[in-house]
């Protein structure tokens, strides 16, 4: 569909068939020959595939990699995409609270790879599961049954596996975005007005059809999710930057020498010096970078102490105070010698 729709922008007025019957022989030569699979199809709520996928994006004039959160219903085939700067716990959870909020709830279960982010320890012999401590209570706060794949199995996820691809390929192929915010807002729309309306090579269903039809979703708690955050305290330096996992965070000069709290969420750096005095800057997902604070803060008075100027000298308010008795000329140059 990417290339018909390219072509189709260059003048070219046939139809999508007759460019999949034209590239066949290179898509066949690429891919070699298919590795023999058993397809395991699940029942309608029954479960859901997440994984990741990466690739390189224009966003704005920066050439960056992205990863992508992707979940897949496995009956549906429903499709939900966001993209993040990397693929911490953080960004994991919020993909989960962001996927059960468009698709309208949860299914019994979900499948995962085998993440360092999910598995901290598996024992492949005795099939036990050392988990990842917060990824563990946050599953348990949905009430989510979690499932892994074998290692060196990915095709046991081969639904979300496609729906990476899938994303990859036709959502994100020759397109440019203006910022991570652009390009989710894309993202969300190009779930539900292409990928949930094509007619899928394997149900020959369209998803948000046979959704509608069949998949009921069960409801996650109505509280929101807890939010992963840090609460740190720091004593703001000389220069007004406040560290925070090696990046560099401004506030006001004349916060320096202060103690703030630094409140450290999924997307944002909360720096607090004071009930209302509050800086906040969208959390960096690399390391060693520098942001500068653009917004407003309340005007904070100098902790220093004013100095004020002595007043001007003025010798005629000597003469008024009558401190200086008035002398003709003449008795200044008999004392000096001197003819003023």
């Amino acid at each position: 569909m990417v290339l018909t729709r390219e072509l189709a922008g260059r003048g070219y007025a046939g139809g999508y068939s007759a460019v999949v019957k034209y590239v066949a022989p290179w898509r066949k030569e690429w891919r070699g020959e298919p590795e023999p699979t058993v397809r395991f199809e699940t029942g309608p709520g029954e479960q859901s595939q997440v994984d990741w996928g990466s690739t390189a994006i224009f966003l704005g004039e920066e050439r960056v990699r992205i990863h992508i959160f992707t979940m897949v219903l496995g009956y549906s085939r429903r499709i939900f995409a966001r993209a993040y700067r990397s693929e911490a716990m953080d960004a994991l959870l919020d993909g989960h609270e962001k996927a059960f909020a468009h698709l309208g709830g949860r299914t019994e279960t979900i499948l995962y790879d085998n993440p360092r982010t999910i598995v901290t320890e598996k024992n492949e012999e005795t099939g036990e599961v050392l988990w990842n401590r917060t990824f563990a209570d946050r599953m348990d706060f949905y009430g989510v049954k979690v499932r892994l794949c074998r290692y060196y199995r990915a095709q046991t996820k081969g639904k979300v596996e496609s729906g990476v691809k899938y994303v990859k390929r036709n959502a994100l192929a020759g397109q440019r975005f203006r910022d991570l915010e652009d390009l989710n807002a894309y993202l969300l729309s190009w779930c539900v007005t292409v990928a949930d309306q094509r007619v899928h090579g394997t149900t020959h269903e369209r998803p948000a059809e046979r959704f509608a039809r069949g998949e009921v979703l069960l409801p996650v708690d109505l509280r929101p999710a807890p939010p992963r955050e840090r609460l740190e305290t720091r004593i703001v330096p000389k220069d007004a930057y406040v560290a925070v996992d090696t990046n560099q965070y401004s506030v006001p000069f004349e916060w320096a020498g202060r103690q703030v709290s630094v409140q450290i969420l999924a997307e944002q750096i909360v720096i607090r010096a004071e009930a209302d005095e509050v800086i906040r800057h969208v959390r960096l997902e690399g390391r060693h970078q520098v942001v500068r604070h653009s917004g407003t803060v309340r005007p904070i008075a100098s902790r220093r102490a004013v100095l004020t100027a002595p007043p001007r000298f003025d010798p005629m308010s000597l003469l008024a105070q009558g401190e200086v008795a008035p002398r003709p000329l003449s008795c200044y140059e008999e004392l000096s010698g001197v003819t003023l």
